[in-house]
This record gives structure tokens, sequence and C-alpha cells, in this order.
């Protein structure tokens, strides 16, 4: 055999062999690649994992609307769902404080039975118990009034507002007071009111005193015919805040203690159905105002539910998002942030009562306003303490 044909035999060996082995590894790495992007994908506190229910379910819902009543409700139904989102923002950031100490199981029920609370429970059954309380009412009446008059049940809804203000913003300024008001705290933000809020958590008492004074100063300031209904309504508030915090501290406490390397001990067993609690009734104070407000959109209670109801899941699995990615611990002043927020969104509340009502665009960016801020403080706070570190 001449050269000239031994090299054509290897030439034509060698194409018929690379290609295939080309083909392989293309494959190969195609597959790697799809494999790796499934492993991050499924990682706990990948975005796409935590909020692809919330987007499933809402774009059912979104579908379900349009078929029903056409672009019309659609938008409505979006509006709702925006609307809930943008005043539960800050909601979210407290939230996550919470559910960091709660076990991933009670996490996972924060997401599941947590959201049938969330949507069945305190946007439809609570706002009819409230009405029954206030009118008298039988709860089938109600209930059809709900389903069938939404008109009409939305007034009487309105004129049970009082007690829903008295309850929320009672509930919400015990949030801040106990977060502030706090002598083991040593980060501020604004920095000499912060440290004299918590230098006065030295006081013993001293935040149920000032809850205790709000409240009677809010019977004896508030119109007459609503005097019984705001004082009971602001003590079942300070009430159900004390005792879920109680509770919860009480169980925490008998919990076994964690290993020395582990930060924070997950809360299990009756702690954390208390602390589980806790979120539920945080969410029904941001929420009952909010359906009151929802009623200004639409009539449609099932609409409310629906539109209130996905964006509820949006908030939730926001919260679950900041807990997984540490967002609390990368920016130093957003617990601050939100916890100025629920001050602000309880005073606002409790201002109803004397019939001081900001625009509904305001309140809702009030929440929005003080968390952006926090945020870019940190940044800014984060950046200048890097520079001295280098410097």
């Amino acid at each position: 055999m001449t050269l000239d044909k031994t090299l054509a035999l290897l030439r034509g060996f060698s194409q018929s062999t690379i290609v295939p082995l080309r083909a392989d590894v293309t494959i190969t790495s195609t597959c790697l690649l799809v494999n790796r992007a499934i492993i991050v994908i499924m990682h706990r506190a990948h975005p796409l994992r935590i909020f692809a229910i919330s987007g499933l379910l809402t774009a059912l819902l979104g579908a379900l609307m349009f078929s029903y009543g056409g672009l019309s409700l659609l938008w409505l139904y979006i509006i709702l769902v925006l609307l809930e989102v943008t005043f539960s923002f800050d909601n979210a950031v407290i939230n996550s404080r919470i559910l960091a100490r709660l076990s991933p199981l009670w996490q996972t029920l924060f997401l599941t039975i947590g959201i049938f609370f969330a949507v069945f429970v305190v946007r439809f059954l609570f706002p009819i118990l409230i009405v029954m309380l206030s009118t008298g009412l039988g709860g089938a009446h109600v209930v059809d009034l709900a389903l069938n008059h939404p008109e009409d049940y939305a007034h009487e809804l309105e004129k049970a507002g009082p007690s829903i203000e008295a309850f929320g913003g009672t509930f919400l300024l015990m949030i801040g007071l106990y977060y502030f008001v706090d002598r083991q705290k040593d980060v501020h933000w604004f920095g000499w009111l912060e440290e004299m809020l918590s230098k006065a958590g030295r006081v013993r008492f001293l935040k149920l005193i000032t809850m205790f004074t709000v409240a009677v100063v809010m019977y004896f300031t508030v119109e007459k015919h609503v005097q019984q209904a705001v004082l009971v309504s602001s003590l079942l508030g300070i009430a159900l805040h004390v005792g879920l915090e109680s509770i919860s501290s009480f169980f925490e406490k008998r919990q076994p203690e964690g290993g020395k390397s582990k930060k924070l001990i997950e809360q299990t067993g009756w702690a954390a159905f208390a602390s589980f609690m806790y979120l539920q009734v945080l969410d029904a104070s941001f929420s009952l105002d909010g359906v009151i407000g929802a009623f200004a959109i639409t009539n449609s209670v099932l609409l409310i539910m629906a539109g209130l109801g996905a964006g509820a899941l949006w908030v939730r699995s926001l919260t679950v998002y900041l807990v997984r990615n540490g967002t609390l611990s990368k920016y130093r002043y957003l617990e601050h942030g939100a916890h100025w927020a629920i001050l602000a969104l309880g005073l606002v509340m409790i201002a109803k009562l004397y019939h001081v009502e900001l625009p509904e665009w305001l309140t809702g960016s009030l929440g929005l306003i003080f968390i952006v801020t926090a945020i870019v403080s940190s940044v800014i706070e984060k950046r200048h303490d890097d520079r001295k570190l280098a410097a």
C-alpha cells in the first residue's frame, strides 16, 4: 500500500469518528447544562421554585376571571392583586422575621394551610363574623348579603369599620412598640430616636401601659355610638398580641437547645404553632382594612377574594424568599424600615376613627417608601463600612 493510500484511509477514519465524538460531547454538555439548571432551580432558595405556585394560581384565576367577565373583570382582578401586594409589602418583611424562627415544616404550612386561612378565613369568613357581631344578624343572612346583595354587605361592613380600625391599629402599634422599645436592641436606623426608644424599654410594662393609655384615650375621644366597639376591639388587639407572644416565648424556652454553632433555634411544636397563629393575626390586621377598601373597586365578594387572595399568596411567597435568601441579614435597616411602616399604618388606621383618611395611593405607598429608604440606607452604610475596612 502506497503512502498516499495510507494517509487517505487514516483521514477517512478520523472524519468518521470525530463527528460522532463531537456529537456525543455536545449532547453530554447539553445534558450537564440542563441538569445543572434543574439543580439550581430546585434549590429551596431559587425564586422560580418559591414563586411558581403563586404565578400558576394567579394565572389560573386570571384566566377564570377573563372567561367569566372578559377584559373588564380581568383588569379589576389585576388591580386587586397589585393593591394587596403593594399594601402588604412591609408585611412580608415583618413575616420573614418571624418565619425565620420556624422549622421547614411550619414554613411549608405557612404557604399551604396558611393560604387557605388567608384567602377563605381572613378575607371571607372573618369579615362576615365582624358584620354578624356588629349588626346582630344571623350567619346565613350575612352570607346571603355577601353573595347576593354585595352593596348592602359592603354598607354593613363599612359600618363595622371602627371595630376593624381599632383592632388593626392597636395590634400594629403593638408590633412596632415591641420592636423599638427593647433595651436589647443595639442597631439603630434613626439614631437618637431609636436609641431613646430602646432605653425606654428598661421601664417595666411600659409598652402595655402605653397601649392601654392609647385604648382609653380612643374610648373618650371617638364618637359616642362607637365607644364600646372601639374599646373592646382595641383591648382584643392588645390581648391577642400579648397572648401569642407569651405563648410562643413560653414554649420556645422549653424547646431542646441546638448546637452551639447554630445561631437560631428553630421553633417546633406549640412554640411554632403560636408563631404561626401570630402570623395569621398579623395578616388579618393588614387585610381587613384592605377588604373594606376593595369595595371601592368592586362589589363582587368572590372577585375580592380572588384578587386579594392571589395577592396574599405572592406576599407569602415573598416572605419565604426573604427568609431563604437571608435578605434581612444583607440589609441592616430593612427590619427597621418595615416596623416604621407598621407604626405609620397603625396610626393611619386609628386616624380613620376620627374621619381623617389619607388617599389610598398614599397609604399603600407608605410601606414601600420606608422599605426602599431602608434598603438604600443599608447599602450606603455597607459601602461606608467596606471603605473603612479597605483603608
